[in-house]
């Protein structure tokens, strides 16, 4: 995985990025050690380091450079499983910018040679003011690390007679010749820029998703547990008005019971006279009780209600796609990308494939069958065993012109 710090013909070392700066710089042989388990950096538990092999020349000139990730355990210590050949890898990288030396090989997720180990990498940053390469150039220029600069050897300055023809070269050629290296050069950091910016759009882009997925969970959450809580007290309030109700009934029945009673009517007076007494007092009890149930079910229906149509908390997912200044974007088949205005994000998630069928001015029913006829294009009859014909047939690419049994049938089984 890393060999020894000095090369035959130069040095190798590993730089921990952190931002836009060389965060931490050790010798290939330190980074081994670590890799062999003998050490640890606790200052990296549980971190995902994102780190840099670089490959110097002789004369400290960087030659190649490979981004690579590697995750650090509780302990500090390095994933025993990590595997990766950063310096086979970095022999076969691809051009990279000059950095002194001429154009280096580089090797980062949008220019791996080897497809397996694209997600291992990382890639770099080359806005003004962020821009990785010119950190880690200042930092081999400052060679904190101390390495040996070999000197060229000084050749013997032997006059050599030369033919007339090259004293006579053109000089607008040689001119010609280095612009269009140059340009070459140019040409080369532009699209490797360009191949970084779209990588890290499409990770931002994935970031910005999943954490609108959590939050929207989250909230789902917390509204299911509050309809639990008030489904819970309606019962309890059913309940008691049930109690009550049959408290009354008793109450009626004792009431008809003394009417009829004649002549025990005058001896049960008085004992009708206090069960009643206690009777109106358990109902004014109970009526209070109800009264401060009714006021809670009030309050937890008008949280239930802020908190469906609160405003999202500054700063959030929620909060920049509601000012505009970060888009949603879906694609589904049929309606091709869509970008999901604020208020139309809840019934997207709810139900995506119906939300497409909206779109596409369908029921859900007639976009799925038509869903179903796009992914898969074959005939969809069935004989008497229910057995599909399965012939392909001619997909229908746009859902409004899709003619379910004709459409999805070869010429043989259409109505």
């Amino acid at each position: 995985m890393v060999s020894a710090g000095q090369a035959a013909d130069g040095y190798s070392a590993v730089f921990f990025m952190e931002g836009g700066q060389v965060a931490r710089e050790m010798r290939a042989s330190e980074f081994g050690a670590f890799l062999d388990g003998y050490v640890g950096l606790s200052d990296l538990a549980e971190t995902d380091v994102r780190a840099v092999l670089v490959e110097l020349s002789g004369d400290l000139l960087v030659q190649a450079l490979v981004f690579f990730r590697i995750w650090f355990d509780e302990e500090g210590r390095a994933d025993s499983h990590w595997n990766l050949p950063i310096e086979e890898l970095a022999g076969r990288g691809a051009k990279g910018p000059d950095m002194g030396g001429g154009a280096i090989r580089l090797v980062c997720r949008s220019q791996c040679p080897d497809p397996q180990y694209k997600e291992d990498l990382w890639d770099p940053d080359m806005t003004p003011g962020n821009n990785h390469f010119q950190a880690i150039r200042k930092a081999v220029e400052a060679n904190s690390l101390k390495f040996r600069k070999m000197e060229p050897a000084q050749e013997e300055n032997i006059p050599v007679l030369s033919a007339q023809a090259e004293d006579s070269a053109d000089p607008e050629e040689s001119s010609a010749a280095a612009n269009r290296s140059r340009l070459a050069q140019l040409i080369r950091e532009q699209r490797l820029r360009i191949k970084t910016l779209q990588s890290v759009h499409r990770d931002s882009q994935s970031d910005i998703q999943r954490e609108h997925r959590l939050e929207m969970q989250g909230l789902r959450s917390e509204l299911a547990n509050l309809e639990q809580k008030y489904e819970r007290q309606r019962l309890r309030n059913e309940q008691l008005k049930k109690r009550l109700a049959e408290r009354n009934e008793q109450y009626l029945t004792m009431q008809e019971q003394m009417v009829s009673g004649g002549e025990d009517k005058q001896r049960d007076d008085a004992n009708a006279d206090a069960e009643m007494v206690l009777l109106r007092e358990q109902l004014e009890r109970r009526q209070r009780e109800l009264e401060l149930r009714d006021d809670k079910i009030v309050a937890l229906e008008q949280e239930n209600h802020e908190l469906r149509h609160r405003e999202p908390a500054e700063n959030s997912i929620l909060d920049h796609l509601k000012r505009q200044s970060v888009f949603l974007v879906a694609y589904h088949p049929g309606v091709g990308h869509v970008t999901l205005p604020y208020d139309d994000i809840e019934a997207y998630f709810n139900n995506p494939t119906a939300y497409a069928a909206d779109r596409c001015g369908m029921n859900e029913p007639a976009y799925r069958e038509w869903l179903e006829h796009y992914e898969n294009p074959v005939c969809t009859h069935e004989d008497e065993g229910g057995k599909r014909c399965g012939e392909p047939i001619l997909r229908i690419s746009q859902p409004a012109e899709f003619r379910p049994g004709i459409d999805d049938c070869c010429e043989k089984h259409q109505d």
